[in-house]
Formats: C-alpha cells, structure tokens, sequence
C-alpha cells in the first residue's frame, strides 16, 4: 500500500455585516418571510444598475490587512456566468483578475508547530438566492433575501496537510474577521462557510494529484470530519488502481461521507469578463491609510497579551480569544479582579451555562451576568466568603439574574463557615458516627479522607471552609 499526503486548500466565503447588499440598498436582515428584501437590481431585472456598497469595499480591505495581503488600489468587477434557478441575473457579480486582496497569509500552530499557510486572494462577490426544494411536493421554491448579500471569498494556498491543520486555519480565519467586527461569524446562518479542495500525492512527490472540492461544510467539526472521510476515500481509490475524479461532492453530516454532486468546473468554463456596468474601485492612498489606523489589536497579538496575564496553556487561551465578545468579558473582569482567577471561572461555569442554555458564548450582549459580577465571585471565593463548590453551584443563578454574588450570598444564607469550632462540632460527630471508616483510614486507606471531607461539607451544606475542614480532619485522625 503506498503512502500519500494530503494536499488541502480552502475556499471561505465570510458575509459582511452590512446594512444592505452589495449593489442595492436591500437590506440583508435573516430571517424575513421569502421575497421580502428584494428589488429590481438583486432579482436581476433587465436594465437595473449595480452600485457597490463602500462599506463592503471598506470591510474586505480590513479581510486583507488583518492577513498581510496587498490591498490593490484598483480592483474591477467581473461577471462569472452559469445558470442556476437562484441565480436571477444569469451570471454572479465576482472578481477575477483584479481582486481587491492578494499575495497574504496566516500562520497557524498545531501540535506546538507553527506553519504559515498561503492566501492566494480574497475577492468580493455578491451571494445567490436560496433554492428550497418542499418536501412531499414535487415543487421547488426561489427565495431571493440572500441574492445580492455581499460576500468575500478567501482563497488559501494549497498548503494545508491534514483536517487538523484546515480546522486551525479557519478557526484562525474566524477569530480575526468576527474582531474586526466585518462578519457576525453565525454558521448556522450561513455568515461563515467554506468549500475544501482534497487530492492526495505519494509522500516526496511534487506534482499535485487530482483534487475534489467538498461542499456543505457549515461547522469545523464537519470541515475535520469531511476531509477525514475524503482522505480515506480518494485513498482507497488509488490502493485499488483507480483514478480520482475530479468533482464537486457533498458532504452528509448525518452518514459522515461524501456523494458526487457534479463536475468540477474551471474558470474558463465561467467565461469571466469585466462588468460593463460597473466602475473599477479605486481606493486612495489616504482612504487605506484611514483603515490600517482602525485595525484593532488581532486574535495572535490579544492571546500573547492573555498568556503573559494568566500564565494560562495555549489551549485555554485560544479558548479565551476564540471569539471578540467573551474575550472582551473577560478582560474586563480580569481589570477588576485576579485575571488568572476571572479565568478559571470564565473557562468553567460560564461556558458551562453557555452550552447549557444554548447561550451564544460570542455575545455576551445577550447575557444577564456582568464582568462585574464575575470578578466579585472570584474576590469572594478568594477571601473565603464562600467556597469555590458554592461558587460553581450558584453560578447558574447569578448568570441568569445578574445579581452581585456577594449580596445574594449574604441574603441566601450561603456565607462559609470559618469559625473553627463550628466545624470542628461537625468534624466530630462524622468520626463518631463513622467508626469503621476511621478504622480503615488509620489502617492505610487515606483516601478515605474525601469521603469524610464529603460527609462534614453534606452536614455543613457545602458552608464549611473546605481548608479548615482538612486541617482538623488531619490532626484528629493522627
């Protein structure tokens, strides 16, 4: 069986969070009944005239800086020409030739390696409709609110060689376009999807083998696991003597595999030329030198700043930058109190009640907790006001409300037990009521000591001071 290496490339395409489209003032609101955000231009009616959206222009270009592309000055519109039924126009408004972005790149880190992985360019293109095939009727519907969304494609180099490194690029990717606030990165909604280009070559070899564009990937976790299945396909193809084909497949979440959805087409087969209707876009010297000003501080440079503050592994701190709105949270409760402490909790009971209430961890706009409340329940479990166990069992609570946790500790009745003879009553009558286990322990089993500990904090209802409970644990067990 001979060895091969992967070669994987990634087409994102990230929906910028404008107002309206990209050629008409439509607005791009999800969600509306079908039909409803539509006029002349984006349903492609004869004689209709584009007019580009600034904003998305000023947005792909702030794509480009955060990657270290060449932002060109003049940048033209071209026509890619196919037919589809929610494709009003006959042809998709794109970029060819002269993309706005070019020549960038990205470095990722994987099992402690650093790689930089190549962006060929990043055009901008408007968005098809929605084709929406009903079920039981032999019926298929156009909802035209997407066509004419505006869009930028980002086209990496085919430099990635696994689905591990295909999913750090674009988690990287997601990171830097929801800070830039240009994408509101909801995958479920279609703002942020991707296509991965796979072909397999023997291991030395230079020449790349065929390659299969995979399509319907609306997670990381299906980009890793759709290239996973690929691999092990095209594999299996060649180990029989077989060629690859080269195709578009669809990838099924559900039977994790892919199917053969159509031919790969090649740019000739789009007949691309410049759009009669639309002017170059030229960009002056002083407008580019107006948006590298407004780049804010990127995912790469927030997580060195994070690590020197909590001393944190690279794990947890990707964690904390993934998205702008939870690493904004926690910086903010970091100034107020210990930042490796606010960590912790970040990290632990608020995802925890993110994931459990089905909270959007990237918008903490939605939730009723402040970066106030958070660093106070890491300065009271610090001063011993509470213990952490009480901490982590009223966080759901306080996460919920947005009460301070000091005063709804005090007024639950939740404060720790510090005073030593309180607990020491407690300490004793566990010992006595539990001969045979004191026993045990004094005869080697010492990790009987969490079962006492468990019985005082069950008789103190999680109030005593947990440190105060060993210390006299340990000296009357002598």
């Amino acid at each position: 069986m001979a060895a091969y290496e992967a070669v994987i490339g990634l087409e994102v395409h990230v929906q910028l969070a404008t107002a309206s489209k990209l050629f008409c003032s439509c607005p791009t609101t999800f969600g509306q009944p079908p039909n409803s955000n539509v006029c002349e231009v984006c349903s492609g009616m004869p004689g209709s005239l584009p007019v580009p959206n600034k904003q998305a222009i000023h947005f792909a270009a702030l794509v480009g800086l955060a990657t270290d592309c060449t932002i060109n000055s003049r940048s033209v519109f071209a026509r890619k020409n196919y037919f589809y039924p929610d494709l009003p126009a006959g042809y998709q408004i794109s970029q060819f030739e002269l993309p706005i972005c070019e020549h960038g790149h990205l470095d990722i880190t994987v099992d402690g390696v650093t790689k930089r992985v190549g962006i060929t360019r990043i055009h901008m293109e408007n968005d098809a409709g929605k084709n929406i095939h009903a079920q039981g009727e032999n019926v298929s519907y156009v909802d035209l609110n997407r066509a004419g969304t505006p869009l930028v494609e980002i086209v990496s180099e085919p430099d990635m060689r696994s689905a591990a490194e295909a999913v750090a690029y674009l988690k990287a990717l997601y990171s830097i376009v929801t800070y830039l606030g240009v994408c509101d990165g909801n995958m479920e909604e279609g703002s942020f999807r991707c296509d991965a280009n796979v072909s397999l070559r023997p291991v030395g070899a230079e020449a790349f083998g065929t390659r299969t564009e995979l399509k319907n990937l609306n997670s990381f976790r299906n980009v890793q696991r759709a290239i996973e299945y690929e691999i092990g396909r095209q594999q299996d193809v060649l180990d029989d003597g077989d060629k690859v084909v080269q195709e578009t497949r669809l990838y099924d979440a559900v039977k994790n595999s892919t199917a053969s959805m159509r031919s790969k087409e090649e740019a000739h087969d789009y007949r691309y030329f410049p759009d009669p209707d639309i002017l170059p876009v030229e960009i002056s010297a002083d407008e580019m030198a107006r948006w590298k000003q407004e780049l804010s501080e990127l995912p790469k440079a927030r997580a060195a700043r994070f690590t020197q503050m909590t001393g944190l592994p690279e794990a947890e701190i990707e964690v904390l930058v993934q998205s702008r709105g939870l690493a904004d949270f926690f910086e903010a409760a970091a100034k107020l109190y210990d930042a490796r402490k606010a960590a912790n909790f970040v990290l632990g009971p608020l995802l925890r009640e993110c994931h459990a209430r089905g909270v959007n961890v990237a918008d903490p706009a939605q939730w009723a907790m402040k970066p106030e409340a958070l660093a106070e329940l890491a300065r009271i479990v610090d001063q011993g006001l509470i213990s952490a166990k009480i901490a982590s069992d009223i966080f759901g609570d306080i996460f919920e409300s947005g009460i301070m946790p000091e005063a709804y500790v005090k007024e639950k009745g939740l404060v720790q037990i510090s005073d030593t003879s309180a607990i020491e009553e407690a300490v004793d009558a566990v010992i006595a009521a539990n001969p045979s286990e004191v026993e045990a322990f004094k005869g080697g089993k010492t990790k009987l000591i969490s079962f006492f500990v468990g019985q005082i904090m069950r008789a103190t209802k999680g109030k005593a001071n947990p440190a105060l409970v060993n210390e006299l644990l340990a000296k009357k067990l002598q």
